[in-house]
């Protein structure tokens, strides 16, 4: 093996090997009922398994056979625990895992047992894996509906918590290892590997400033520096915001902060700062919350319609938009709410 053959081994094993370590450090965490790190360590296991893989066939080609079979299999269950992590991110409460993991790991154990990777490559090349890829593709546009809320705090320029980094750079992080593997054929084999490394590493500078109490991301106070609105502006703004409530332009989801200061005459930067220096809240947050009110009244008054339907009606995107946001505001979910209202 060369120098730079043993570079390549050694850079790309240890990120295997770290991701081994993190899933075990993920799965003790959930101990102290942070459900949501069960799916993240479990994610980083079967990316970990697929990865070594990866790596020793790439410098062994005469792997054994069952174990190039384990690596294939753990991408069943990439796509399935990436949706899970990210939907307890924004639903928070525990999701159905058993219907999108059961399901594909008795379909893969199945056809492992019946048509082995030892005695049949060609149809694991030409059928298994490609099945395998699209599955994975098609959970990543599922989760990417998870990070509807960061997506348009990033469209509107606010505050990003840290939270929101993190889950975000582990969407992308998965997304990227998919399209490395998905386009290995015109590159490299060990592209995979190498970009889950580099992307394990700076998933774990995330990690070390998420937990920093001095570390933030789209810090908006920096821009507001030494620029104070004048008295006549925050009159006119404290006057005009219940324009907002009154023609219910909340009930809009793609409602944006640019749309905001249209209407209220003013600029997208100065609306901005209002809300956070003066109201303390964001402006997703101040929509979010106008949208539960009217959620409440209707789930106060209506009968008929079902509770996500009153959701949409209240300008929620989804489902689990609006459930997250209205527990946040009230304690409590719209079913909650509408039976103890109801007593």
């Amino acid at each position: 093996m060369t120098e730079s053959s043993q570079f390549l081994f050694f850079f790309s094993a240890l990120g295997a090997f770290n991701g081994l370590l993190l899933s075990i450090y993920f799965a003790l965490s959930a101990k102290k009922k942070v459900f949501s790190n069960y799916f993240l360590s479990l994610l980083l296991l079967v990316l970990s398994i697929r990865i070594i893989k990866s790596v020793f066939f790439y410098f062994n080609p005469h792997l054994s056979n069952i174990f190039i079979q384990i690596g294939l299999s753990a991408c069943v269950l990439i796509g399935p625990f990436l949706f899970l992590y990210l939907k307890t991110y924004a639903e928070d409460e525990k999701p159905n895992w058993t219907k999108h993991v059961l399901p594909y790991l008795a379909i893969i154990t199945t056809l492992g047992f019946f048509y082995p990777y030892v005695e049949h490559r060609a149809i694991w090349s030409t059928w298994i894996i490609k099945a395998i890829s699209v599955q994975w593709f098609v959970y990543i546009i599922l989760s990417f509906k998870s990070l509807q809320p960061v997506i348009r705090k990033i469209k509107d320029k606010e505050s990003l918590r840290k939270i929101d980094v993190w889950v975000l750079s582990i969407f992308l992080g998965v997304t990227l290892i998919w399209l490395a593997y998905t386009t290995s054929a015109y590159t490299s084999y060990i592209a995979g590997a190498l970009s889950f490394t580099f992307i394990l590493y700076v998933n774990l500078l995330l990690l070390i400033f998420r937990n920093s109490n001095g570390i933030t991301f789209f810090q908006e106070k920096e821009k507001y520096k030494n620029k104070e609105i004048d008295q006549k502006t925050l009159d006119l703004i404290g006057q005009r915001l219940a324009i907002i409530i009154e023609k219910e332009l909340f009930l809009n989801p793609n409602f944006t902060l640019e749309e905001a200061a249209k209407e209220l005459k003013v600029t997208k930067h100065v609306l901005s700062q209002y809300l956070n220096e003066i109201l303390g809240i964001s402006f997703s947050n101040l929509i979010s919350t106008y949208r539960v009110g009217k959620a409440k009244k209707l789930l106060e008054t209506e009968k008929n319609y079902t509770i996500e339907s009153l959701g949409y009606d209240s300008g929620f995107s989804s489902k689990s938009t609006f459930f997250t946001a209205f527990k946040k505001v009230t304690g409590l979910t719209p079913a909650e709410y509408q039976k103890s209202y109801s007593k």
